[in-house]
């Protein structure tokens, strides 16, 4: 164990020093600190643990082992936990409007525990989606010594000889409700598509977040991809315990790492890996709480220039466990070196430079996850930002996910989801049809519900290439077809979605980035002044709090 006299106690000392802190030592001695360990760096390790989803359920035995290396590196472990809510579960109800909500929760309660019992440094363990992004918007926040650790992906399930993931399951039932899955056929898919501990399986929002953060630096090279259940994920976390007492001897900070560069260098990321339109949503909220200038056109810019390398699911063949074997996130990284698209300068929690991590990828030799730099699975990024009259502050495409470039076609308009999921199963749409779903946005929702279960469903009828979807809400990062989210200014704000009325004719032009129904401006203002927004969900409570003072999707949906 490392002399713990050599090591920085900046803030704990004046929690446990001195004559005037013995009640405070006398309550931890209570519950097993010793003098000895009260006089080392106190190391908040903040859990995002659960037992209500699969994707947080193994994060407490991976704390323990986070703390054996804390200890053996001079310092004490305090374990804290927070919330999670889990997309997956929550989708297609009125409780997924608490999942970008939790994100705020996550980071409020991450950056109260941290200050109030003045922790020297901090690791944040992270699993399902927003618990990744909240971890590290309060470690920017706080700006002590931190790393994030991201709890791994869950294993694919095997049906009928195949990979599969909980996508499948989503489309599945749309495909049950066509009538073309049978009650049998569903049933044994659902027992083996989840089939262990561990965040969705393929480049979904969860692996999309955890890749971005170790583009970022904030979490340690060559870490996110061990899958969950994995041995050597236990053997990561010691090492990122021990890893957090040089960060703090350091003194290296959050300020130091999220950077407008290093935030690139994430954005890259979730572009070359076919990652979730969420990224957007949470790469900006991120920077609004560092500090750093970033916008929507930032992302267009670099997904125009970044080639997509990685086959992945949704879009492409592969699961997460596949990128971990084929060299992870590294791999991703030296692709981009490569090709010139990395701010290779950038440094790391490892206290190597982004650009070092880069060129330590061990690639699996014959892999074809990660595609060369001469042969991208497609020229530009997973990502594009629509403008138009319908969006005049921009909206997310995750090209990705589809090979149409663009649709004009009826509005079939819906002001909450459940209503359109009920036509969708019902069979009520049509081919050529352009799905409008207003009043799900950060505000309207509140909450900005995903659509998993409405985007699966028409892929599972049918309709997945000749049906498109715009909404002021979002997307899971396992939605896939043209579906565009996070339009905004969103219905409530008196977005231009409300001027929509049924049977209104869009036009999505990917290749020209727009966006925009065939009325005139002064018809769209017209309408807007005419309409009449359903009533709140919530007169009380947190949602009320979250819908009076959340910020637009195209500034990140943060709450000031």
């Amino acid at each position: 164990m490392s002399d713990s006299t050599e090591l920085p106690r900046p803030r704990s000392a004046a929690v446990f020093d001195g004559p005037d802190r013995a009640a405070a030592r006398a309550y931890m001695k209570g519950i097993g600190f010793d003098d000895a360990a009260l006089k080392r760096p106190t190391i908040g390790i903040a859990n995002t643990w659960i037992e209500a989803m699969p994707c947080n359920f193994h994060l407490r035995g991976l704390a323990e082992h986070i703390k054996e290396g804390v200890r053996a590196a001079g310092g004490t472990p305090m374990e804290f936990n927070t919330i999670a809510i889990s997309d997956g579960i929550t989708m297609g109800t009125k409780g997924m409007k608490s999942s970008l909500v939790s994100r705020e929760v996550i980071a409020d309660s991450i950056e109260l525990t941290a200050r109030g019992y003045q922790f020297d440094a901090l690791i944040a363990l992270s699993a399902c989606d927003k618990t990744i992004p909240g971890c590290v918007m309060a470690l920017a926040r706080l700006d002590i010594p931190s790393v994030m650790l991201y709890g791994g992906s869950i294993a694919p399930g095997r049906y009928h000889g195949r990979d599969v993931t909980i996508l499948d399951v989503f489309e599945a039932i749309g495909g049950h409700a066509a009538g073309t899955v049978t009650d049998d056929e569903l049933h044994a898919l659902e027992d083996v598509a989840s089939p262990g501990a561990g965040a969705c399986g393929a480049q979904f929002t969860a692996n999309t977040m955890a890749c971005a953060f170790e583009a970022l630096g904030i979490s340690a090279g060559g870490s996110a991809m061990v899958p969950a259940e994995d041995d050597e994920k236990n053997t990561v976390a010691e090492k990122i315990g021990e890893l957090v007492m040089r960060v703090l001897s350091d003194d290296l900070r959050p300020s130091r790492i999220i950077t407008k560069e290093s935030l690139e260098n994430a954005i890259a990321t979730v572009c070359a890996s076919g990652g979730s339109t969420n990224g957007v949503l949470h790469l900006l909220a991120v920077a609004r709480e560092a500090g750093v200038p970033l916008e929507m056109a930032d992302f267009e810019r670099i997904s125009k220039q970044t080639p997509l390398f990685a086959d992945m699911k949704p879009g492409g063949r592969y699961v997460a466990t596949d990128l971990y074997r084929a060299g992870g996130v590294p791999l991703i990284l030296s692709r981009l070196s490569e090709a010139g698209l990395l701010h290779r300068d950038q440094i790391t929690v490892t206290g190597r430079t982004i650009g070092e991590e880069a060129d330590a990828a061990d690639e699996s030799p014959g892999q074809d996850v990660v595609r060369p730099v001469a042969d991208p699975v497609k020229a530009q990024g997973g990502l594009a930002i629509l403008h138009g009259n319908l969006a005049p502050e921009g909206a997310v495409v995750k090209v990705a996910g589809t090979e149409r470039t663009g649709q004009t076609g009826p509005a079939r308009v819906f002001e909450r989801e459940e209503d359109c999921f009920a036509v969708v199963k019902a069979g009520g749409i049509n081919p050529g049809d352009i799905i409008v779903i207003r009043n799900e946005g950060p505000t309207g929702g509140p909450g900005m519900r995903e659509m998993l279960q409405v985007t699966a469903a028409i892929v599972g009828s049918g309709h997945g290439e000749d049906v498109a979807l715009i909404t002021d809400g979002r997307f899971s990062g396992a939605t896939r077809g043209l579906m565009i989210g996070h339009v905004a200014p969103e219905a409530v704000k008196g977005g231009p979605i409300a001027a929509l009325r049924e049977g209104d004719t869009i036009t999505i032009d990917v290749a020209a980035r727009t966006i925009d129904v065939d009325l005139s401006d002064e018809e769209i203002a017209a309408r807007i002044a005419a309409y009449e927004a359903p009533e709140p969900a919530f007169a009380s409570g947190v949602m009320k709090k979250y819908a009076d003072t959340v910020s637009s999707a195209s500034a990140g949906a943060v709450t000031s």
